[in-house]
C-alpha cells in the first residue's frame, strides 16, 4: 500500500469519512432524517443523520478500496471525486431550498471540493504507467 498513492488516498479518506461519519451523530440528536438545517459538526459543517450515513458508506467504500487494490482503490477514487465535484458545485444552488436534503451549507461546499480535488487529482494521474509495468515485467 505504501508505493501506491491511490491505496494510501483511499485508505486515509476512507477512514477520516467513516470518523466523520460516526461523530455526525453526536451533532444530529432531534435532527429529522432529511432535515435541510442541521446539527453543526465541528462548529461549521451542517448534518444530518442521512448526511452522516452518506459519510459512513463513503468512508466504508473508500477504505475497502484502499485495502483491496490499486486498480478500486482508484476506480472508487475517481468515482467519488466526481460524486463530489458535482455535488460541490451543484450544492452551491441547494442550500436554502428544500431540495437540500444533505443540509448542506457553505463550508460543506468547499470540503466536498477540495476532497474532489484530491481524490480525482490522485485517481487520475496517479499509477497510469502501473499496468503497463506490470506488463512489461511479466513477459
Amino acid at each position: 500500500m505504501r508505493t501506491s498513492p491511490n491505496r494510501l488516498v483511499a485508505t486515509i479518506f476512507g477512514a477520516v469519512y467513516l470518523v466523520v461519519g460516526a461523530l455526525g451523530f453526536a451533532v444530529t440528536g432531534g435532527v429529522s432524517f432529511f432535515a435541510t438545517d442541521g446539527g453543526l459538526l465541528l462548529g461549521i459543517f451542517a448534518v444530518n443523520p442521512a448526511h452522516n450515513i452518506a459519510h459512513l458508506l463513503i468512508g466504508a467504500a473508500l477504505l475497502i478500496a484502499g485495502l483491496v487494490s490499486v486498480v478500486a482503490a482508484k476506480t472508487v477514487n475517481i468515482i467519488i471525486g466526481a460524486a463530489y465535484l458535482l455535488l460541490g458545485i451543484v450544492g452551491f444552488f441547494l442550500v436554502g431550498t428544500a431540495l437540500n436534503v444533505l443540509a448542506l451549507n457553505t463550508f460543506d461546499h468547499f470540503l466536498h471540493l477540495a476532497s474532489a480535488i484530491v481524490l480525482l487529482g490522485v485517481g487520475l494521474a496517479a499509477e497510469r504507467g502501473a499496468r503497463a509495468t506490470l506488463s512489461s515485467r511479466t513477459a
